[in-house]
């Protein structure tokens, strides 16, 4: 009976132990990544805000006085949501995909395979990294939104949750692509030939509804116009697809990436020469 206490106690012990190393693992890995792009400021978090102001002043004063309203809400109204949902996609990515390759190059990564923590751990480590870029950025371009437009918040859940899962899902993509990237020039094909031309196409600067039925039903295709009219449903209460619809497809999509993810970890998949 002693013995079986004492060998219950060892097992809480050794349990506690790796919770312990896996918790002080991922937390490193995250602020590590915080500070690696507060470091950076001027290049990280400066350019997108002086970009998405451009955007205001042209696309939302300059052209949308011209437009007049869409979806029956003014037209700057309409844009920055989408807007605000692009810099949170793109900073996520190019975080994750940047770090975790320039730490591939560097070799630093090598000693991180070969400790005792997690592939599941490293994965999120990064991620949360990627998220916490993407989100911050989003709130600099919301707040210089507020200069040039009044949002009214709709849906406050829906704005927080759409904006995490986004922020996660292409942080998981800006992994994979890191992962598979030989060379620095790697990392920035996937963002120039498939995110910009969806982002582009997904809704941020008109509604679908102004398409043919043909082009419309082609727009449903696109994985970014669910989380830019989402992401506009919680903001202004008007979207072009379902929310539980879009807020579905990311969980899935989230669950698939994680997956292939951890599997190409543990592979040691473009971390071994």
């Amino acid at each position: 009976m002693a013995q079986d206490i004492n060998n219950a106690q060892n097992e809480q012990r050794i349990e506690r132990s790796v919770f312990s190393i896996q918790w002080v693992a991922f937390s490193t890995i995250v602020i590590k990544e915080v500070r690696r792009f507060m470091r950076i400021w001027q290049q990280t978090l400066l350019p997108p805000a002086i970009t998405m102001t451009l955007y205001f002043i042209i696309f939302g004063n300059l052209i949308g006085s011209r437009i007049g309203k869409m979806d029956g809400v003014d037209y700057m109204s309409f844009i920055v949501p989408g807007l605000i949902m692009m810099s949170v996609i793109t900073n996520s990515y190019g975080n994750v995909a940047s770090s975790f390759f320039g730490n591939k190059f560097q070799r630093s990564l090598e000693e991180l395979m070969v400790s005792p923590v997690y592939p599941s751990v490293i994965l999120a480590g990064y991620v949360m990294g990627g998220v916490a870029r993407g989100v911050m950025v989003g709130l600099i371009v919301t707040l210089l939104s507020l200069y040039f437009t009044d949002l009214q918040l709709h849906n406050l859940p829906v704005v927080i949750v759409v904006t995490f899962l986004s922020a996660i899902l292409f942080a998981l993509g800006g992994f994979i692509n890191a992962i598979f990237a030989n060379k620095f020039d790697d990392i920035s094909i996937i963002p120039t030939f498939i995110i910009t031309p969806l982002t582009y196409l997904g809704g941020v600067f008109y509604s679908i509804s102004l398409l043919p039925e043909f082009w419309q039903n082609v727009s449903m295709l696109n994985p970014i116009l669910y989380m830019v009219n989402s992401f506009r449903y919680g903001i202004l209460g008007v979207s072009d697809v379902s929310i539980s619809a879009a807020i579905s497809m990311l969980i899935v999509f989230i669950a698939l990436l994680s997956s292939i993810s951890i599997w190409l970890l543990k592979r040691g998949t473009g971390m071994r020469s």
